[in-house]
């Protein structure tokens, strides 16, 4: 839908409630609306205008809040923000997860960070901060909360209870977590059952939470960009360019072509090692030690051709706003695209094989099932999301640094199974190295930064990063540092639709499928 249509159409329908402003430089539409017309706009943009939910940007200004529903279509410029403001002393407003059920999440984090309640939704509290590690009424991100001042006393609940949803007689829960061996990180699961089948699937996170957002308060830009990097360390260039183009974005400062063509050689090189990583693990949960050792090479193959070109295996200090740090030369992209086709080379022949071993296929297909319309309303993003049949890619639907020049497909399966999730790892990974041709061939030469006179303002920067579409939302004040920091990745949205893939499926498979779902406990914890 047009922006213009969009305003038309709202002006119509809510004329005295709303008010419409198009931000030509940013290619937004921003509608401040009343309370009581929010969940009923937001649930038109969501469910009949076919927008996607891009996260819940909060802010605490000297005496309002201004909190900020983010929304974007399938087509250029369609960026839509809408607006609801009320008195510090109000803290209640209406919940939008009726209509639109994939801010929920969004909604739980918001009430534990910042004490807002949100009327109407089915479940608050006992979120990031737990009810029996922490009190109610922290709010760490609030202005008054010091993230330099510990929280020297606690008050759980002692009478916490993990929270039920099978109550038949005979119900139990298996509880999984939140220490594991090897390289994974803490999360725990609640798995109910009355049988051998998963009926209930509850996933407890931010063990790790690192308050990155409240961290980077105050803070220079060039200091943040290291926050964005280094908080899920595996996609930091694409977290890292994101938070670049809503810099860029505040300041309208064009990005020069040949930093441009980089910038997208890097991020599909990190999108090509992101996948074999990923297909790495989905065979190691199947116990084929052999098909996985193979992707571990070709993992740490790529690792050190991003460490050769870069310096540095996972790709961290080469952004910067308004370009890149350093150049990368033509001979040495020209080198490190030959060894990514070598690469891609032995990866096609190992998903050959994958491909007809039985006793792999039997634990992926028909395994895991996500159906289309679920993924829809629980906003899945990424490889998860097109595994299901959505058509949902940021360098398609809202392209940046030059994607909208480059030809290049999409891939979706309509399955939503395990099998379907792997299928579209190895065709991305192909994708990935064509775009990586395509802008090897279309450098040019020239600068690789601009000049980024920071000033006062606020935008979103967005990226399809490895794991799907990431939303980092930035306001600086008149000094030019950070005042308000968020970050919206692809894994917090897909670990709150995590449980449609293991409910009814035998525990034995549970491992398997989350692995299928690639889903990262560092990225969500931020």
């Amino acid at each position: 839908m047009k922006i213009s249509d969009l305003q038309s159409q709202v002006q119509q329908r809510w004329p005295d409630q709303t008010k419409c402003r198009a931000d030509r430089a940013t290619s937004t539409c921003e509608i401040e609306c009343s309370h009581a017309v929010l969940p009923e706009l937001c649930g038109r943009l969501f469910l009949s205008w076919n927008f996607s939910f891009a996260g819940l940007v909060v802010e605490e200004l000297s005496t309002e809040w201004r909190v900020r529903y983010c929304f974007y279509g399938d087509q250029p410029a369609e960026l839509v923000h809408v607006l609801v403001q009320a008195q510090l002393s109000e803290r209640t407003f209406p919940s939008i997860v009726k209509f639109v059920h994939a801010a929920d999440w969004h909604e739980r984090e918001t009430e534990d960070m910042f004490g807002l309640v949100f009327e109407g939704h089915p479940f608050l509290g006992d979120f990031v901060l737990d009810d029996d590690a922490w009190q109610e009424g922290v709010e760490p991100m609030r202005r008054s909360f010091s993230a330099q001042t510990p929280v020297t006393e606690r008050r759980p609940k002692t009478d916490w209870r993990p929270r039920r949803i099978v109550q038949e007689s005979g119900a139990f829960v298996m509880p999984i977590g939140p220490v594991f061996s090897g390289l994974a990180e803490s999360v725990h699961f609640q798995l109910e059952t009355v049988g051998e089948d998963v009926i209930s699937s509850i996933p407890r996170l931010f063990y790790k939470y690192r308050g990155v957002e409240k961290i980077a308060e105050g803070r220079s830009v060039d200091n943040v960009l290291l926050l964005a990097e280094r908080f899920s360390a595996t996609t930091a260039f694409a977290h890292g360019l994101a938070f670049c183009h809503a810099i860029e974005s505040i300041v309208q400062v064009g990005v020069p072509v040949r930093a441009r063509g980089l910038r997208i050689f890097v991020a599909e090189l990190e999108r090509f090692r992101h996948h074999v990583g990923a297909i790495e693990a989905i065979c190691e949960s199947t116990a084929l030690s052999v098909a996985a050792s193979q992707c571990a090479m070709l993992e740490e193959e790529l690792l050190r051709v991003s460490g050769a070109l870069t310096g540095h295996r996972y790709l961290f200090g080469l952004l910067s706003p308004g370009g890149l740090t350093k150049d990368l030369s033509d001979t040495a992209c020209t080198q490190a695209l030959r060894a990514c086709h070598r690469i891609l080379t032995k990866l096609i022949e190992l998903e050959r094989m994958l491909r007809f071993s039985s006793s792999f296929l039997d634990r992926l297909e028909e395994v895991g099932f996500i159906p289309e319309r679920n993924a829809m309303v629980y906003g899945l993003v990424g490889p998860i999301a097109r595994a299901s049949g959505l058509r949902r890619d940021l360098r398609k639907a809202q392209p940046y640094d030059g994607y909208e020049d480059l030809t290049f497909d999409v891939p979706v399966e309509k399955e939503g199974d395990g099998y379907a999730r792997l299928r579209i790892l190895f065709r991305e990974a192909r994708e990935a190295v064509l775009l990586m041709e395509q802008a090897v061939t279309a450098l040019r030469t020239g600068p690789i930064r601009a000049s980024v006179p920071l000033q006062a303002g606020a935008a979103l920067g967005w990226v399809e990063a490895p794991r799907g579409a990431a939303f980092h939302w930035v306001r600086l004040d008149g000094n030019g540092t950070v005042s308000r920091y968020r970050i919206a990745p692809p894994s917090f949205f897909n670990w709150h639709g995590f449980h449609l893939s293991v409910e009814n499926f035998a525990f034995q498979d549970f491992p398997i499928i989350l692995s299928t779902m690639d889903l990262s406990v560092a990225e969500n914890d931020r």
